[in-house]
């Protein structure tokens, strides 16, 4: 699944290829999906879209707004899967999500992997739509200061008990983040995933944000994790520390043995040794 560094190489690339770039049609999935979340008709879908020019596309967390002007936005989120441009007479993919053909013969598809959204709204109701109304902060803005992120913590401690991994990857508290690289993040921090939010001393809260700061944005400058690929085809140049291919394998820090565990609905990846 994309995640908050894979939407910021795709806006990137939108920007550098589609804008300016005319819909000569604009089709959503042949291949049937009841995860792929649609808010139009492809009927309506390609009227709206047809004669559209492609403006400066922009991301937040795990979603992509692109506009189709004038008076519309295009909205990918929450998904994985290809977002891929296709030069003049290149062949497209015989399955897609999405489908936006360009009077100049290139093409753009989507093919969703697990779930993901595509929908069209007028401009400026994208901003209703749920997840991204009253958004949270991301990591890579400025508003996400130490202060911040402790008064967040002390938040969620008002609540149901929550672990280390359940801050990062539960409820939008962090928006952008995923089960993938939080992964990195808790290694970094020498946090267990288990590790309970109560008992993080004031140092370790300091650390956790260190490592979300710092994670993040080496994920971006290397244009997103190697096992996604960007909107050419390209997979991105991080590769995570802590992932299925390390499982089993010694800790590149101490030597121990890398675990693997499921916990909130995911696989998780930790050294014994280093993460408490």
């Amino acid at each position: 699944m994309f995640e908050l560094p894979e939407f910021i190489a795709l806006a990137k690339h939108v920007n550098k290829t589609l804008e300016g770039k005319i819909i000569a049609e604009g089709h959503l999935g042949n291949s049937p999906h009841k995860f792929v979340w649609y808010n139009q008709k492809p009927e309506e879908f390609t009227a709206l879209t047809s004669g559209k020019r492609v403006g400066r596309a922009v991301s937040k967390a795990k979603w992509l707004f692109v506009p189709l002007e004038p008076g519309y936005v295009l909205l990918l989120g929450e998904c994985g899967g290809k977002v891929l441009f296709h030069v003049t007479g290149a062949k497209l993919p015989d399955k897609y999500h999405l489908l936006l053909n360009f009077e100049d013969g290139s093409s753009l598809t989507a093919m969703t992997a697990m779930w993901g959204a595509i929908e069209l709204y007028e401009a400026g109701k994208e901003q209703d739509r749920q997840y991204i109304k009253d958004m949270r902060p991301t990591p890579i803005e400025p508003e996400f200061t130490f202060d911040y992120f402790s008064a967040l913590i002390d938040e969620v401690l008002t609540g149901e008990k929550r672990s280390v991994k359940g801050l990062l990857t539960q409820d939008q508290l962090i928006p952008g983040l995923g089960n993938a690289i939080a992964q990195d993040i808790l290694f970094h921090a020498r946090l267990h995933p288990r590790h309970s939010l109560a008992n993080l001393e004031l140092s370790q809260r300091r650390d956790l944000l260190a490592a979300i700061l710092d994670t993040v944005r080496e994920v971006t400058e290397k244009g997103g994790r190697n096992d996604e690929t960007d909107l050419y085809g390209k997979p991105g140049g991080y590769v995570r520390i802590m992932d299925s291919h390390t499982a089993g394998k010694p800790c590149p820090e101490c030597g121990a043995t890398v675990q693997k565990i499921y916990f909130l609905g995911g696989a998780c990846y930790f050294c014994p040794q280093c993460q408490l």
